[in-house]
């Protein structure tokens, strides 16, 4: 009888799948040959050559590797393969992958089997590192020359893996102030990667919050150089203590798109030169010098009309030359595209390719097969278009950075049933710990706050962010969480100690949206409805707790705003409840600094928490109930208005004051002037006092340190946090410079009547300018000092003087 094309197929299939069953037994027979005491042969010539041998130095051995390598295999070490369900079809190797291109090899492979994508091998976290094994298995014993891959994955909200250790936003991360708990976070985003099988993890970024309209401002650390710089210093080191590669992103000027505008957009920052090197380039000189990161992402902006990732400046005189950067670049997704596509630089897409890879671009990576980048480069080479001595230059970073991580040394996970006792493994308290210092207490008027439950018998809750749960899970962070929103943490921070009721007031946006944050629209039957419940509630209630801000469709990539009041209908639901006269808390979840001028203006107490981590309900919970007294400050300016934009920290002198309302040019007062809340401003329970400021010394040389002390004492009756900010003023100098600076801070724990001395060096280098030639010098004349609890609450001032 014979057999329908379906059952054909069926049993071609089985035989085909036979037929790799048995050569891969055979092939495991014949490679098992290769792994020896303290070494692997590679490429399986039965002797252990340069690059194989550990105990070799780490140039002889890259140089060795790379004189075996044909073209073929060095291009395949400049493209990216993304993983399962990006572009990998496969979740491990088949038999067909002898016949795609990476049988070369290939440079990285990014979010493979992470759990962002459904797969069976992201948990328990043993399966997915015995996955990563079979992957880098393949690459070694079945390409020639056996070269492991570079194992990518991100990491800014926490490992990018599937119930993984979260971390709060980098906004709230910022909002902590705090170096250590940051290389805490860092070290476990890096074991936890490790034990996964990841060897590169996609952060911290860099980027500057400096317009708030934009989207990825969630992402962003804070505004400020020196801030950035500080955290991420100890998140690269925390990452890369624990022998994984940390990769700055975005490298450069990406944060500044014109407008604040978002998606394609992303291009035509308007920044000058001495700007771009004092603010935005700052943490990346800063980071690479301190911290030696292994690894910087290339944006797909460009800056002064030359794409980013095709700039020589950029990625060699700069990066390299200049900054000291020793790993390798990889591209951001599209990047080498837009260099066409976008900013039409070059006629098509191959010349493209040829301008990033002469400009010093290791590692292109899209959503799209790496044969897209792979062909066109070899194809370069085999034209003489491109230098073999360019593409090896390019290749030896990649390598360098393989050969640093020790993959050539020890390319598996050593003990994959390990992860499962590693990964989100005894981190509960310190999410928790993540979640409360990032709280910043914008307001508290009459001390509203904390609640005494003891003395209330029934509390609302009610505002579309008190129930959502989009906030709590990003796109590059971990997946799958068990969530609790704030109205279940409130509740179950209560209990039965006081009633809890709950009303949802609005949506978090209302049916016109985007279209409603430029044309007000009228309430709806059902969104009257909805606040009007609320209200009835309110009246029934001793306190009320409104929880309200952006969920996460508004905030994130591609996701700028034209406004930045709260969205949709939760104004009107505020006025409302502030009406039957009920005091009023409210708590911020959002992903950018808002316009809460009304909300300032008229309810008692705000609380910012940003987008929190998983814990982040609970925090707010004790925080609100006195559990816990807030301490963070706010890494980014409040802006009043969004016409003021754009309003940030550090800047010029008098460049954002008001017009003048007398004298020759007198034409009346601006309606809106100054910020709503300053830079690194935060309200606690308790109160500080600031004494004894000493300088040493106060006439000293421009290349000398100055030593700061000053004493900070709890004068309240609660244990809180400080965060004793340190600036400078330079008083006179060759160019224009910002009116103060952000050179130190610490954040410290005092309790009642506790004393504590906190102290600062000032070095050369936080005191630098880039003078009239723009060349990086610092000049003698007076400075002076301020400490304080914010750029605008200095407590305490001092001065000293620098000759040649």
């Amino acid at each position: 009888m014979a057999l329908d094309n379906s059952k054909k197929q069926q049993l071609r299939k089985l035989f085909l799948s036979w037929i790799f069953c048995v050569n891969f037994i055979l092939a495991q027979a014949q490679n098992k040959n290769i792994y020896h005491t303290g070494w692997i042969d590679f490429n399986k010539n039965g002797v252990k050559d340069i690059y194989e041998n550990p105990k070799a130095d780490i140039n002889d051995r890259i140089d060795d590797l790379l004189n075996q390598m044909n073209a073929n295999e060095k291009t395949n070490q400049c493209a990216t393969l993304y993983g399962y369900k990006r572009v990998l079809k496969d979740e491990l190797p088949t038999i067909n992958w002898k016949n795609e291109i990476w049988k070369d090899g290939i440079a990285n492979i990014d979010e493979h089997l992470n759990g962002l994508k459904a797969t069976q091998f992201s948990y328990p976290y043993s399966k997915h590192a015995k996955a990563i094994n079979t992957v880098q298995r393949w690459f070694i014993e079945e390409t020639r020359l056996g070269i492991p891959v570079d194992f990518s994955n991100e990491g800014i909200h926490g490992l990018n893996h599937e119930k993984a250790t979260p971390l709060p936003s980098p906004v709230a991360i910022g909002s902590t102030w705090n170096k250590e708990l940051v290389r805490q976070a860092g070290a476990i985003v890096g074991k936890e990667g490790k034990a996964l099988g990841y060897t590169n993890i996609y952060a911290p970024i860099l980027d500057l919050a400096r317009d708030p309209r934009w989207g990825r401002v969630v992402e962003c650390y804070s505004e400020d150089p020196y801030l950035v710089s500080e955290l991420g210093i100890n998140m690269v080191k925390g990452i890369q203590s624990q022998g994984v590669a940390a990769t700055l992103k975005h490298y450069a000027v990406y944060s500044v798109p014109k407008g604040g505008r978002d998606g394609r957009v992303r291009t035509d920052p308007h920044v000058a030169p001495r700007e771009l090197h004092q603010l935005y380039l700052y943490p990346f000189k800063k980071v690479i010098a301190a911290a030696h990161p292994k690894g910087v992402m290339s944006s797909y902006n460009d800056w002064d009309g030359v794409p980013v990732s095709a700039s020589y400046y950029f990625l060699t005189e700069l990066l390299r030359n200049t900054y000291g950067f020793r790993g390798y670049v990889v591209s951001d997704s599209e990047a080498v595209e837009f260099v066409s596509s976008k900013h039409h630089v070059s006629e098509n897409y191959k010349e493209a390719v040829l301008q990033v890879a002469e400009a010093g671009l290791n590692v292109r990576t899209h959503f799209t097969p790496p044969e897209d980048y792979i062909l066109p480069l070899r194809e370069l080479i085999k034209d003489g278009e491109l230098s073999m001595s360019v593409l090896d230059r390019n290749v030896r970073d990649v390598l360098r950075v393989k050969f640093e991580l020790g993959l050539f040394d020890e390319p598996f996970v050593k003990d994959p049933q390990a992860a499962d006792k590693i990964v989100a493994q005894n981190t509960d308290e310190f999410v928790l710990e993540m979640a409360r210092q990032s709280l910043v207490l914008l307001k508290n008027k009459n001390d509203l706050l904390p609640l005494n439950l003891n003395a209330i018998n029934k509390i609302l809750i009610t505002g579309p962010l008190s129930v959502d749960k989009s906030v709590y899970v990003s796109r590059y962070g971990p997946q799958n969480l068990d969530i609790e929103n704030v109205f279940e943490g409130i509740q179950k921070y209560v209990g039965n100690k006081s009633s809890v009721d709950f009303a949802l007031g609005c949506n978090v946006v209302d049916d016109a949206w985007p279209e409603s944050e430029i044309i007000p629209m009228p309430l709806s039957k059902s969104e009257q409805k909805l606040i009007d419940e609320a209200v009835e509630k309110a009246k029934k209630s001793d306190v009320i707790i409104a929880v309200m801000g952006e969920d996460e469709l508004r905030c994130g990539e591609s996701r700028s705003r034209t406004s930045l009041g709260l969205p949709g209908r939760q104004f009107q639901l505020l006025q409302a409840l502030q009406a039957t006269g009920k005091p009023i808390v409210l708590v911020l979840i959002n992903g950018r600094p808002l316009t809460i001028n009304w909300e300032n203006q008229y309810l008692p107490a705000i609380l910012e928490a940003w987008f929190p981590n998983l814990k982040g309900p609970a925090a707010i919970a004790q925080t609100i109930f006195g559990e816990y007294n807030p301490g963070g400050k706010l890494p980014i300016t409040f802006p009043r208005a969004v016409g003021q934009l754009e309003l940030n920290f550090p800047y010029k002198p008098s460049s954002q004051l008001g017009q003048p309302s007398s004298g020759p040019n007198g034409v009346g007062n601006t309606s809106v002037v100054g910020e709503l809340y300053p830079f690194g401003h935060g309200l606690s329970y308790t109160t500080f006092k600031y004494d004894n400021l000493k300088i040493t010394p106060e006439v000293g040389k421009t290349r000398q340190q100055i030593e700061i002390s000053v004493d900070i004492t709890n004068t309240g009756k609660l244990k809180g946090d400080e965060i004793v900010q340190l600036y400078f003023t330079d008083l006179v100098s060759s160019v224009t410079v910002y009116d103060i600076q952000l050179r130190g801070f610490e954040r410290i724990t005092l309790l009642p009547n506790e004393k504590k001395t906190v102290k600062f060096t000032l070095k050369p280098e936080d005191l630098q300018l880039l003078d009239k030639n723009m060349n990086w010098t610092v000049e003698p004349g007076k400075f002076e000092v301020m400490v304080g609890a914010s750029s605008q609450d200095i407590r305490i001032k001092g001065g000293f003087e620098l000759t040649k």
